[in-house]
């Protein structure tokens, strides 16, 4: 067994989530990091936060891959007592290095998306947008269709599969309408509802959903059949069913090259909410 180079294992991460999969406006691949260092421990997580960071560090991980990236928006300092620049700062001063793959891998086959729609039991059909100058079925979303059930079935399977958190998972539209053509985004879909009607999906899957865009989507089904109803889940959630399958897969073509690499997912919970006051109707 030999001990790949981080500039190797970034390969290896680009081969399985490529970096020309991310949409335009992303920050994907190496954010810190000497190529030239060995490496024999990763760690996955969904968000490059503080508490990910410190379990990075103790647990000695040589490489941080998050889904979501540290430097997504522009900024002009990463001076230690800024939160981007200390962050960065405590990465490079306990030679952790820190990989991102964003879009990419929501967009690429047994990705995010994948991942999400699997765990509804929902054959996939295709995306909701096909990547540009990607093979077909490479791209943001998901959508299939499955037996009959209801909204409320559906619902309920996603608060079984999914991490708990205090949210929820919440429905908009009739919980007891039967569904069949299901459509799903990991992460924030709100701006994919015109993709989502072109598929005739009955149902619509994903998180972050907004007042307005929620509101008028379903203003928009009122005009027409109804649909799509929609379930709004986690965030973190949803994309954490993903880092499971993804560290397997590391791990698995490390081991078939010879190297000695241990791939981990992080055990730190970072959906933001912490508590929900409940009020009846």
């Amino acid at each position: 067994m030999v001990e790949p180079t981080l500039a190797q294992v970034r390969a290896l991460i680009d081969e399985l989530w490529p970096e020309a999969y991310a949409e335009a406006w992303d920050s994907v691949g190496l954010t810190a990091g000497d190529p030239t260092e060995r490496v024999t421990s990763v760690l996955l997580a969904v968000d490059p936060v503080d508490d990910v960071i410190a379990e990075a560090e103790e647990t000695g991980a040589d490489v941080l891959l998050t889904h979501h990236p540290l430097l997504l928006r522009g900024i002009t300092s990463v001076a230690s007592d800024t939160l981007k620049g200390g962050q960065l700062t405590r990465l490079v001063r306990a030679g952790i290095a820190h990989i991102a793959a964003h879009t990419n891998a929501d967009s690429q086959l047994g990705g995010v998306s994948d991942a999400l729609i699997d765990a509804l039991e929902v054959p996939v059909e295709g995306p909701l947008v096909q990547t540009a100058g990607a093979p077909d079925g490479v791209g943001i979303g998901r959508w299939g269709d499955r037996a009959p059930t209801t909204v409320r079935a559906l619902a309920q399977t996603l608060a079984e599969v999914l991490p708990a958190t205090v949210t929820g998972v919440r429905i908009a539209g009739d919980p007891d309408a039967e569904v069949r053509r299901i459509a799903v985004c990991g992460g924030a879909g709100d701006g994919l509802f015109d993709s989502v009607r072109e598929v005739g999906a009955d149902v619509y899957v994903t998180s972050d959903l907004r007042h307005h865009p929620a509101t008028e989507a379903r203003d928009t089904a009122h005009r027409g059949a109804g649909l799509p109803h929609l379930i709004d889940i986690s965030h973190w959630a949803a994309e954490s069913l993903w880092l499971d399958r993804a560290a397997e897969l590391l791990g698995t073509v490390a081991a078939q090259r010879g190297w000695d690499l241990s791939v981990r997912v992080s055990t730190r919970r970072t959906d933001a909410w912490t508590l929900r006051i409940g009020q009846e109707d």
